[in-house]
Order: structure tokens, then C-alpha cells, then sequence
């Protein structure tokens, strides 16, 4: 029964915030979030990463080991994603990053803050790192087919990063000032950002939805088990090895929609908002099941 209220505890927040946004959004479809994006894109998400890398106790061997791991684990989704697609004869390139970068910050950190507390939310930090990471880099480069590093010379994320990693590298330590700023702009963003999410289920239109869920059983279903194996594998234990499985989880992220709306075909984005709104719909039945496991045996 306790391990139950601890799931409770951890899922209630973050969803109850996600049917907020979803509620504004039906209730106003006008409603406009530029606000959220802009500030979430330049100030919250460098916060969070700052935060969540150098406040949490977390050292840097711990994030060097994870953000590894994670990285096997997107090898592991891109496989499952290639073979996905060319089965549903959709294309390759355009169409892998939904599969292979997925929600670890909206709905992957305050999962793993509730779940594991300020340790957790230090490796879901970790992971979360490579995904931004991969988002401004591979994920416009398969959107467009091509790279362009302008795209990531100007995300404050990604200095944000490795600012954040030579913090921890060196150990300095941080102001409190700093501390607090960042603790409140952190927190700031993760209910702004998981609202906004709900506003976005209700903008997406679902195209082609036998095609999107079977994408998105791939996304929710198949990504914890290469989370499961790469713990097995690795004989991973504890909080950190819960974080793993539990960002390996998460449905597809809607920053992949963002990127590919830019970069990509119509049809192309269409399919992706269709996957988005789909693995996400499905993450609210999976994700109960992974972190009950997760609390059960890596504590």
C-alpha cells in the first residue's frame, strides 16, 4: 500500500498540471503560449539544467556515467525507430527524432524529482542534458537533412550545459544567490512547461492513427525495456538506475514537433504531432507501471 500512495504522490502533480493546460487550451483555443515557449527555450531550461546538474549533490563521474548510458540508450532507440519506419514506409531521417528523443524534461524531471527527490532530479538532469543537446544538434540535422551549427551557437541551453559541467568538474562551489534564482526558475518552468504541454494535446491533430500508435507503442513500450536491458547489462542500482528506466519512458518530446515544423514538410510534421499527442496519451497508462517497478526495485 505505501508503495502505491509514493506512486500517487509522484504521478498526481504532474499530471493534475498537464490537465490544467489541457483544460485552458479547450477552453480558450486562442490561447497563446509564445510567452512559455520563449521564456522556456531562453531562461527556464538553462536554469533547470544549471540547477539540476550542480545543486543536487550529484558528482561528476555520476553524470559522465548517465549521460553515457542515456546515450546507449538513444543508440538502442534509433535502432527500434529505424526499423519501425521503414516497416510503416515512412522516412527514415525526418521522422527518427520523435523516436529517439523523448520528453525526459517536461514530464521526465518532475517525475524523477517527485520520485527520487533532489538526487534524482541530479540524474534526470544528466539525462536531460544530452537530449536538449541532440535536439539543437541531430534533431534539426534530421529534420533538414542537413546541420547548421548557427542553431546551436544560439541555444542558451547548450552553454548552459557546459557551463554546468565544468561547475562540476571543477567543484566550485555556488553562490546561493545562485541557488535560489535558478531553484525558483527551475521550478517556474516545470509547471509552465508541463501546462503547456496540455495546451499543445489539445492543438495537434492525430493523422494516420493506427500508424501513430504503433509508433508510439515503439516510443513507450520498447523504451523501457532497452532502459531494463542497459541496467541489466551494466548491473545498475538504486535511485540512478529508477531515473534511467524512467526516462527511457517518457513519450516523445514536443520540442520534435518545434524543430520539425521549421525544417520539415508538412506531412512530415503532421506525423510527428500525430506520435507526439499519441505516445503521450499512452504514457499515462505506461508510465503508472514503470515507476511503480521503478520504486519497487531501485530504491
Amino acid at each position: 500500500m505505501d508503495i502505491l500512495i509514493k506512486l500517487f504522490e509522484v504521478l498526481f502533480p504532474v499530471f493534475f498540471i498537464v490537465g490544467i493546460g489541457y483544460y485552458l487550451g479547450k477552453k480558450n483555443p486562442n490561447l497563446d503560449t509564445t510567452f512559455i515557449t520563449n521564456f522556456g527555450a531562453n531562461i527556464g531550461s538553462p536554469a533547470l539544467v544549471f540547477y539540476s546538474v550542480t545543486t543536487t549533490g550529484i558528482t561528476f563521474e555520476i553524470f559522465n556515467s548517465y549521460f553515457g548510458y542515456y546515450f546507449l540508450a538513444i543508440i538502442g532507440f534509433s535502432i527500434v525507430g529505424v526499423f519501425f519506419l521503414y516497416l510503416l514506409k515512412k522516412d527514415i531521417i525526418m521522422e527518427l527524432p520523435p523516436f529517439i528523443l523523448p520528453n525526459t524534461g517536461n514530464m521526465g524531471l518532475p517525475i524523477c524529482l517527485f520520485a527520487y527527490g533532489a538526487e534524482g532530479l541530479g540524474v534526470a538532469g544528466a539525462i536531460s542534458s544530452i537530449i536538449i543537446l541532440f535536439h539543437f544538434t541531430l534533431g534539426v540535422f534530421l529534420a533538414s537533412k542537413k546541420f547548421d551549427f548557427n542553431v546551436v551557437a544560439k541555444s542558451p541551453s547548450f552553454y548552459a550545459i557546459i557551463i554546468s559541467v565544468l561547475f562540476l568538474y571543477f567543484q566550485v562551489e555556488i553562490p546561493n544567490f545562485v541557488v535560489n534564482t535558478t531553484m525558483m526558475l527551475t521550478y517556474a518552468t516545470i509547471f509552465l512547461i508541463l501546462m503547456s504541454l496540455g495546451i499543445a494535446l489539445t492543438r495537434f491533430k492525430v493523422f494516420s492513427f493506427n500508424k501513430a500508435l504503433i509508433s508510439s507503442i515503439a516510443r513507450v513500450i520498447i523504451g523501457p525495456i532497452i532502459g531494463f536491458l542497459i541496467i541489466k547489462i551494466f548491473n545498475l542500482t538504486g535511485y540512478a538506475a529508477g531515473v534511467l528506466l524512467i526516462q527511457c519512458s517518457m513519450p516523445s518530446a514536443v520540442l520534435n514537433y518545434l524543430v520539425g515544423s521549421i525544417y520539415s514538410p508538412k506531412e512530415i510534421v503532421d506525423n510527428i504531432a500525430s506520435m507526439i499527442v499519441v505516445s503521450t496519451i499512452l504514457s499515462f497508462i505506461t508510465l503508472p507501471i514503470v515507476v511503480f517497478f521503478a520504486l519497487k526495485y531501485f530504491i
